[in-house]
């Protein structure tokens, strides 16, 4: 399913895989609408990531908690959060 996003990178933390990617964007302002579009549809799907907010820049990451690594559910959260960036 990697092969459907292919802007995101798979990286581990204490051992468990995560999806990731790297954001740019123009500045703080559009970085933040950005990290609140992707929190909005985090809340609607009730699926979270870890966010981190930079100026001009937004790293994201997908995971299941409850598996202890990547379910389908993170892929196509993946995807939704490329269509929000566009």
């Amino acid at each position: 399913m990697l092969l459907q996003i292919p802007e995101w990178e798979l990286v581990a933390v204490d051992e468990i895989s995560r999806l990731q990617r790297v954001f740019k964007l123009k500045n703080y302002a559009e970085a933040l609408a950005f990290t609140n579009k992707v929190a909005a549809i985090a809340e609607e799907e009730d699926h979270h990531p870890l966010i981190v907010l930079e100026w001009g820049r937004v790293t994201v990451q997908w995971w299941t908690h409850v598996v202890k690594g990547l379910h389908q559910n993170d892929f196509i959260m993946a995807a939704k959060t490329d269509a929000i960036f566009g």
